[in-house]
Formats: structure tokens, sequence, C-alpha cells
């Protein structure tokens, strides 16, 4: 099989302890990240990257740096620099080399990184000059139709250039993708925004899936843990169970996007506890031709 899967950082950030874990107590979540003098946790924004026999894939780009000063000091981008452009390098990739980027939802912490780093005086500009983009077509819905409570977290020039790129590609639900060795299906869930897809990868006899926010760290394994920011909580759960169920049972991969820490594990069911655990952890993801 000569496919390859790399995980990629894109910027760290900083958001609300709270918000992050919902209706769960800082005595429970301060034993798993510590918090800041201002209660934020430092979280990052982490990319897959796929190289199969034709095509160079990216699954979202992270934050990235195009966010002007007063609003990097707020979400505490403390990197000026687009340390996902930086990660690829350090693979020997150019933005110019990938073909096709899928981003699960609009959220600026998972578009942000198709936006070039701020400059005074200057619009940042959709990087990526090659590649095809993919969104939900109900999360492109969202993204430019926002509810006033999500409204801040989009980025509407992005999506005038998205469009204005004519390489915008709606994926419609149920939708499976074929690229050389890899096979690309969606699990589909509302529980965080509208439509996110999370990409569930095939190739060989392996699978792994890109969580993106329905289980955006090992901590939120654990079912009843969600987050301030999702629209519908307890659907947000009832859908993480129906994913981690089927993972558990077929041994498969889960990526994390904003785990400080873990790049992928697996998950076992803890039937005592009637929730899930993440085993096999592990910082990054290499897997090369084999």
């Amino acid at each position: 099989m000569t496919i390859q899967l790399y995980s990629a950082l894109s910027n760290a950030y900083k958001l609300d302890g709270g918000a992050m874990f919902g209706n769960a107590a800082k005595a429970v979540w301060e034993h798993w990240l510590p918090a800041d003098e201002q209660n934020r946790l430092r979280l990052a924004t982490r990319a897959l990257l796929v190289i199969t026999q034709t095509e160079m894939i990216l699954f979202e780009t992270g934050i990235g740096a195009y966010m002007e000063p007063k609003y990097r000091d707020r979400y505490g981008v403390d990197e000026p620099e687009h340390m996902l452009l930086k990660s690829l390098a350090q693979k020997g990739i150019s933005e110019a080399d990938v073909t096709r980027i899928f981003i699960s939802h609009l959220h600026f912490d998972h578009a942000g990184g198709l936006l070039s780093a701020w400059q005074a005086g200057k619009q940042p500009e959709l990087l990526f000059p090659n590649a095809r983009y993919y969104v939900g077509e109900e999360a492109w819905e969202r993204a430019n139709h926002p509810h006033p409570r999500d409204r801040a977290s989009f980025i509407p020039q992005l999506h005038q250039q998205l469009e204005q790129s004519k390489r915008l590609a709606l994926i419609k639900k149920g939708e499976v993708l074929s690229f050389d060795e890899l096979e690309l299906h969606f699990f589909h869930s509302d529980g965080h925004t509208p439509g996110l897809l999370c990409a569930d990868l095939r190739y060989g006899q392996d699978r792994l899936v890109y969580a993106s926010d329905l289980v955006p760290g090992r901590f939120w394994v654990h079912l009843p843990i969600s987050m301030g920011y999702d629209r519908f909580p307890e659907l947000l759960i009832d859908e993480k169970n129906i994913l981690l169920t089927s993972l558990a049972k077929e041994n498969a991969w889960i990526f994390y996007v904003h785990d400080p820490d873990l790049a992928v594990s697996k998950v076992q069911v803890d039937n005592e506890h009637k929730t899930f655990v993440a085993v096999d952890v592990q910082k990054d993801l290499a897997i090369g031709p084999r």
C-alpha cells in the first residue's frame, strides 16, 4: 500500500475552560487540562495530511495566523507565522502541492488556516492555489446564514473568497468519494453545528475518523462530556455514542483536532461506567508507504 498519513500542526490557541467542557465542573476538568490566569486552555489545531499516488489531501487547516493582533491576543494565538505551512514545509510540501482540502465545518479555528498570515494594511488571501476545497452543503449554508449564537465563529471574507475561487465543492449528505486507495466516507453530525462532516477514511484494512469537534480530544471520549459551544449537547452525545461504538468494534483510529498532546488513539468501551476510554494513544501520526 502506498498511501501515507501524517498529523500536521497548525497554530495553537486558547479557549475558555468552562466553555470547552460544558456542564462539567472545573473540579473535574482541571485535573485533565490546566487553565491559565484567564481560565483559558491551550489547545492544538491539527490537520491530517494524506498522500496517495496522485493526490495530496488535507483534512482541515487549523486556525492559522490570519487574525489581527487584538484577536490573536484574545484567543492566545502566540505564533504570528502560519504554522501549518511550516509543518508541511518540514515534510517537503508547499501549499501549491496540495490538491484537495476537506473542512468539516467553517468555524474559524478549523478553516482560518485557508487564509494567509495577517499583515498590516492587507487583507488575508486564500491559500493553496491548486487545491479544490470541500465543505458539506449544510455547513456551507450555516456559515453563510449563521444564527446570532454562533455568528462570531465564522469568517465572512473567507466564504467570499472560497466562492470566488471557483474551486469550492459542496458535499451532499451520504456522499462517498474515492482517491486511489483511499475510500472517503463522512459521519454526519448536527450536535456541534449543522452539517458537520467527520471524514471517515478507509484504506486497505484500516479505518481512521477525523472526528473534528464531535470529539475534539481524548477527554471528550468520556461520553457525558460536551462543549458549551455545542448547539445540541444531548444530540451530540448520542451521535458520539454511535461513532465511538463503531470505532471500538472495528479497532479503528480516531484523530483529534484540538487535543494539546495527542494526535490519535483507539477507543474501548468501559461497560462498568457506561462510557469509552482512549487507548493506544499516539502523540503524532506517521504512516508511511508499506
